[in-house]
């Protein structure tokens, strides 16, 4: 997950398990060896002047982490569903194959699902 919003460390981590909840509203159920792996990081600057000895830390404070909590969640589904309507089928290593799911049945499973 990439933001500019100026985060702390321990708030870049509590950001990147919301993605975990994006990935479920797909259908994931993130099953033994499915292999997801969420980071997330701030292109905010925090850099030092030249004759700065101490860093002032610039943070969104915990109590307003919420909006961005929901947008990582909406974000990584919609990255998700934008990449299976992008997919396309493919033969792999060893001849393996996987299919892409047909971008009118998607509709149809996303929209029994109120999305």
């Amino acid at each position: 997950v990439a933001t500019d919003a100026p985060l702390l460390p321990v708030q870049l981590k509590r950001i990147a398990r919301r993605a975990a909840l994006g990935l479920a509203r797909t259908g994931s159920v993130a099953d033994n060896g499915s292999g997801d792996i969420f980071i997330a990081f701030s292109t905010a600057d925090q850099s030092l002047g030249a004759n700065d000895r101490l860093l002032t830390h610039r943070s969104v404070p915990n109590d307003e982490l919420g909006a961005l909590f929901a947008a990582t969640v909406r974000a990584t589904e919609e990255a998700i569903v934008n990449a299976m309507v992008a997919a396309r089928d493919m033969t792999g290593d060893q001849g393996h194959s996987a299919k892409a799911v047909p971008n009118q049945e998607l509709i149809e499973v996303m929209s029994r699902s109120g999305r």
